[in-house]
């Protein structure tokens, strides 16, 4: 089920966090800080678990941990995203390789988050990833188009030469930021900072990981191209 599409400036009681844990110490701890600040939390032990409680509890986030007895969290996310779950998903991982990492994003996670890990930094990711995957405030236009490329904000679907391009909220976003920068080249900074809206305290190449995926979906002829030592620009010709 497709996640509730609420404006960025809602208050916390009106979010809804689904935590997806099998330590129990650290389901209940995350639960009870984001409790306290003001989200409205469910659980799930276990992948089968959260996989059956995602419809039902119409989560705007996912925390979920990536190492779990039976189908990992990776796994959950995929198997969210192919049922059509566009639901945002932040990874709690003991991992940090970049292969975990490209795991993680080319299964549709938005983030993620290195254990152990300080509560703080993971309810500023969750707010920072609500806002960005939230519609855009005071839109003039629910669409927008580039060379074949269609996006519809409001029911936030992309196609490309009409056929359905299947994007996380994240890969969506960016590629928002893309079209209304069209023919002009934008840093990875400004990228970052418009998409991320923190200090990412991860792998510095977050961006290009993104940048490949979304190339990858998008198919040929490549829209995106790289600027050496610039940035990205969303073209119709090399």
């Amino acid at each position: 089920m497709p996640r509730r599409t609420e404006t960025a400036g809602h208050a916390r009681s009106d979010r809804r966090i689904l935590v997806v844990d099998d330590d129990d110490s650290i389901r209940d701890l995350v639960k009870t800080a984001l409790s306290f600040v003001g989200f409205t939390v469910g659980e799930a032990a276990n992948g089968l678990d959260a996989l059956a409680k995602a419809p039902e509890f119409a989560a705007d986030l996912i925390v979920l941990d990536v190492m779990m007895p039976g189908i990992d969290g990776i796994e959950v996310c995929r198997r969210l995203r192919s049922d059509g779950d566009d639901t945002p998903v932040i990874l709690l991982t003991a991992k940090d390789t970049s292969t975990d990492m490209l795991g993680g994003f080319g299964a549709g996670a938005d983030d993620y988050l290195t254990k152990p890990f300080d509560l703080q930094v993971l309810i500023a990711r969750i707010e920072a990833v609500l806002r960005r995957t939230s519609p855009a405030p005071g839109s003039t236009s629910d669409t927008l188009s580039f060379a074949g490329l269609e996006m519809d904000e409001r029911a936030h679907r992309v196609r490309r030469d009409g056929d359905v391009v299947a994007l996380s909220p994240t890969e969506f976003k960016l590629l928002r930021y893309l079209m209304l920068n069209a023919e002009h080249v934008v840093s990875k900074t400004q990228i970052a900072e418009h998409i991320w809206q923190y200090d990412f305290g991860g792998d510095p190449n977050i961006v290009e990981t993104h940048m490949s995926y979304l190339r990858r979906k998008l198919g040929e002829p490549r829209l995106i191209q790289t600027v050496r030592g610039v940035g990205y620009v969303l073209r119709s010709e090399a």
